[in-house]
Order: structure tokens, then C-alpha cells, then sequence
């Protein structure tokens, strides 16, 4: 499922129209009668349903909604909020149309009225607002959406909420909070950003019949359903033996903080890697032992228990690598990490890992192995020179900049997961919960990726997956046998088994 900006939702839509005939008012009629069925999965028969409607094309999905819920027996009155004279077009036809169906319209524009016409409903349909929407709201709505925001009423908004920018970058603005939006074809970038998804509440998309070929070319964002993981997850070979999984390598801890690589480890071998090695000060050893019996292990140089750059590792040795986990951020470990970058084997930075990387960033450019980035919004801010509520106004763009600059792979952690390739194209995960926001997820997701990119798969494929695993691991234990609460980072080592058995067909 691709994700669009405004301005690609409008191309999209124009060039169905004019450049394939698709009639503009079957669109509409398309997309109000596909909104309508998902609707009518959330209400009942005695529902009191009120359509506040504007002009253009939101306005136009909620004419199409009021006649089609009028027309299945559901008492469904419109609320017009504009003059007559700005219903135009297409949406004046499927006014006219639902009028003619015996449909009952109510012209007002004052908030004293429609508030009262409001509290008599059971279910409000926001269809007031489209996608164009920039800034703050002009009277009377203004008035009118915070009303409808302090009332009882079950909100469900049409694409959109309405006042919601549909892109990124955008601060100042005031809109529906919505308890569920049905959004046209498509999701927009809003429905990914800390600072408007709250607005959207459950959000689903229905098809309004544009081609499928036409944002192809055009979007370079889109989600990662669990057909993706299907399709993509590689198939393990009968006749395979633990070489062909991978040799794996883990470069972290300190006799402060041993169990962030136990459970990098044991996430990638649980994931699917052939041997795991880690690499870790002498005193740290046993303990990480105690946890991962199937690993094998290097010892490195310290001081003070923690991690130097006096050893020599052979990379080569390794199919990936993964840094970072309990390595501290004193600078003889910034040598470890230097003496990964100058090797040309596929790596992964996480945690402290990604403060060493800092001053390196410009030799990533000429690596041949790919690169991986792991950050939480915090450690990309303290990438990229800015603050964290400045990144989160914008974290398509400047992720998608950051990893087109330095060639690498970004993965911003987050509510919704935003993987960027070097090429610049981005994909969504959104699996996870709130159980994830516990010390030690991310160490898991590390061993996840390190698995998962030493299998015969792409590696943004690879990235994508990783974060499929680690999300729905957390799902599926707060459904079964967990709640957000007691959730802990090594029970979602423990679910990956979980996500295979459901998601897979598993000989």
C-alpha cells in the first residue's frame, strides 16, 4: 500500500480523469459508496447519522454517503456548512442526487445551530475538509470543530479529518479529532506523524477505482503488509545446513550493560541465523553465556570493563555485523567502530555505535557493504545537527535526505517505523505497540536485522521483515498472553516463534 502527499493524490486523480477518461463523478461516487459499506460496519439501524458537509470533493463523498446510508434505510441528514453558491461540479450533482432520493440538506453556517442539530446524533460524518488543507482554521469552522470535538458523538471523517494537513512540515493547525477516518485509496503522510496520527483514530483505506499502476512511478513511499513478508521472507531449504544462514557477528556490552548483547544474540539466532559470534570484554562473557549457550565468543580488549579498539577483529570472517549494544560511549570504544567502517562487511549501528558513528559519516560513502542505521528519534536529532521535535515535523524528508547524502540505510524507530534506502525510497512499518517502549527492544530488533539481512533477500527487504518480526511478536504476545505493561524485550525474542507459525506456511 503506497503512501501519498497531497499534491500525488491530485496527480493520481487528474490523471485518471484526463488521461485515462475515468469519468470524475464515478470517482467520487466510487469512493462515497466504498466509505458508506465501511461505515455501515460501525453503526446500526436506530443511529442518529449527521453528514457535515462542505464543498469539492469531500463535500462530494459526503453526498454520495448520505444517499447510499438513505437509501439502505439509515436516518442520515446533511449538514451543509457552506452556501449553496460553493457547491459546485461534481459534488452538485451527487447533492442534487441524494435531494432527489428524498434526502434531507440543512444549510448553516452558524455554530449555535449546528451544535444543536449535532447533540441529537449518535454518529457524526466529517466530510468537510479535504487534503488541501493548510493552517488554521477560518470561521465559522473554526467554531464549528471544536464543537463537534467536545461532543458524545462517534466521529468518522472521510479521507481526512478535517483541518489535518495531509503532509509533513506542517505546525499550526486545528482539526476533527476523528475516532475512525475511511481514507480514499491511499494513506497520507499524516497518518505516520507523532504530532497528527492521534487525529485520524482507527484509520482504514478503501478503493475508489484508480488504476493500480499509477502511483508506480510517481510515490517512492508505501507500508509493509504481511503479504510483503510472505511474498519476500526467504524459504528455508530442506537439504540447508547453519552455513547457509549466515555467520553472524555482535559487537557490544560492558560489565555495565551485558544484556543488551544477550539478547541481540539470542534474537538472531531465534530469527533464523546459522552461528552467532559475539564480541565482548573477558568479564562479560560468562554472563552473556548464561543466556545464549548456542553462541560462540571473541574476546575483546577493555578498560575499566569497558570496550577499546586494541583488538583485532576479523571481519571478513563474518557475513554481517551488528555494533553498538552496552558499548558505552567512552572514546576508546569509538575505535571498534572506526575498525568496522574501514571493512567492507555488511553492517549494522545501533545505540552508543551510532555517537562513534558520527564523526565517520563521510567514509560511509565509500563502502561497498551496505550500512544500516538504527536510530530512535533522539540519536538521528543528534545525527543531523537539530532537534528531536524538529525531525519528527519532518522524518520522511529527513531521513530520506540523510541516507541519499551518506548512502546508507536509516531506520527511524518509532510508532510507525520508517526504513529509507540509499536510493531514497522509504517504507512504513507500522506492527508494534505500545509494549515496545521498554529498555531492550531495540537490542532485539539489532539481532532481528542482523539475521534477517544474511538471508537470500534484499536488504531493505530484509530491514522491512525485521521490523514486521519484531512488531508483530509484540501484537500477537499482548493478544495471547501478555499485556503493554508486563511486556519485556526478551518475551518478544521468545514471540518471533509465534510470528512464524502465523504468518508462514512452515514445513
Amino acid at each position: 500500500m503506497y503512501i501519498v502527499t497531497a499534491e500525488e493524490m491530485y496527480d493520481m486523480d487528474h490523471g485518471a480523469i484526463h488521461d485515462i477518461g475515468i469519468d470524475g463523478r464515478m470517482l467520487m461516487e466510487n469512493a462515497g459508496r466504498a466509505m458508506a459499506d465501511r461505515i455501515e460496519t460501525r453503526i446500526g439501524k436506530t443511529d442518529r447519522i449527521r453528514i457535515l458537509a462542505g464543498s469539492g470533493s469531500n463535500g462530494g463523498y459526503g453526498f454520495v454517503i448520505a444517499r447510499t446510508l438513505l437509501n439502505k434505510g439509515y436516518e442520515a441528514v446533511v449538514v451543509q456548512v457552506v452556501p449553496n453558491e460553493k457547491v459546485t461540479g461534481d459534488a452538485l450533482l451527487h447533492k442534487n442526487l441524494f435531494i432527489r432520493c428524498g434526502g434531507n440538506v440543512r444549510v448553516t453556517r452558524q455554530p449555535s445551530e449546528i451544535e444543536v442539530i449535532l447533540k441529537e446524533a449518535d454518529v457524526i460524518i466529517d466530510a468537510i475538509l479535504g487534503i488541501g488543507t493548510k493552517g488554521m482554521l477560518r470561521e465559522p469552522l473554526d467554531e464549528i470543530v471544536p464543537i463537534m470535538n467536545e461532543l458524545a458523538a462517534y466521529i468518522i471523517s472521510a479521507d481526512i479529518p478535517s483541518g489535518l494537513p495531509a503532509d509533513e512540515g506542517m505546525e499550526d493547525f486545528q482539526a476533527v479529532q476523528a475516532d475512525e477516518t475511511v481514507v480514499a485509496e491511499y494513506p497520507k503522510m499524516s497518518v505516520f506523524l507523532e504530532s497528527t496520527s492521534a487525529y485520524y483514530g482507527e484509520w482504514s483505506a478503501v478503493s475508489i477505482g484508480l488504476p493500480k499502476h499509477m502511483p508506480a512511478n510517481q510515490v517512492q513511499r508505501r507500508i509493509w503488509m504481511p503479504e510483503d513478508f510472505q511474498a519476500t521472507m526467504p524459504e528455508r531449504k530442506c537439504n540447508a545446513h547453519k552455513g547457509n544462514h549466515g555467520r553472524g557477528l555482535v559487537i557490544g556490552g560492558s560489565a555495565e550493560m551485558p544484556g543488551s548483547i544477550a539478547m541481540t544474540s539470542n534474537a538472531a539466532l531465534r530469527t533464523g541465523a546459522g552461528l552467532m559470534t559475539v564480541a565482548t570484554p573477558k568479564n562479560v562473557i560468562p554472563v552473556v553465556a548464561s543466556h545464549c549457550m548456542e553462541a560462540t565468543y571473541l574476546t575483546l580488549e577493555d578498560t575499566g570493563g569497558f570496550l577499546n579498539g586494541q583488538t583485532a577483529i576479523p571481519f571478513d570472517h563474518f557475513d554481517a555485523t551488528v555494533l553498538g549494544m552496552g558499548m558505552g560511549r567512552h572514546e576508546e570504544a569509538g575505535e571498534l567502530t572506526e575498525q568496522a567502517v574501514e571493512t567492507q562487511c555488511p553492517l549494522i549501528v545501533d545505540a552508543d555505535g551510532l555517537h562513534h558513528l558520527k564523526p565517520l559519516l563521510e567514509r560511509l560513502k565509500d563502502r561497498s557493504g551496505p550500512v544500516v542505521l538504527t536510530p530512535h528519534p533522539g540519536e538521528m536529532a543528534m545525527l543531523l545537527d537539530t532537534s528531536v521535535p524538529e525531525l519528527l515535523k519532518t522524518p520522511f524528508a529527513y531521513t530520506k535526505m540523510f541516507a541519499e547524502k551518506y548512502q546508507v540505510y536509516v531506520v527511524l524507530k518509532g510508532m510507525s517505523t520508517i526504513i529509507t534506502t540509499p536510493e531514497g525510497m522509504q517504507t512504513v512499518s507500522t506492527a508494534g505497540n505500545q509494549g515496545l517502549a521498554k529498555g531492550g527492544s531495540g537490542d532485539v530488533l539489532s539481532g532481528i536485522m542482523l539475521a534477517m539481512i544474511m538471508q537470500p533477500q534484499t536488504v531493505s527487504d530484509a530491514l522491512c521483515n525485521a521490523c514486521f518480526v519484531h512488531g508483530k511478536a509484540a501484537e500477537l504476545l499482548t493478544e495471547e498472553s501478555h499485556s503493554a505493561y508486563d511486556l519485556m524485550a526478551s518475551d518478544v525474542i521468545r514471540g518471533i516463534t509465534d510470528v512464524y507459525r502465523t504468518f508462514l506456511t512452515l514445513p
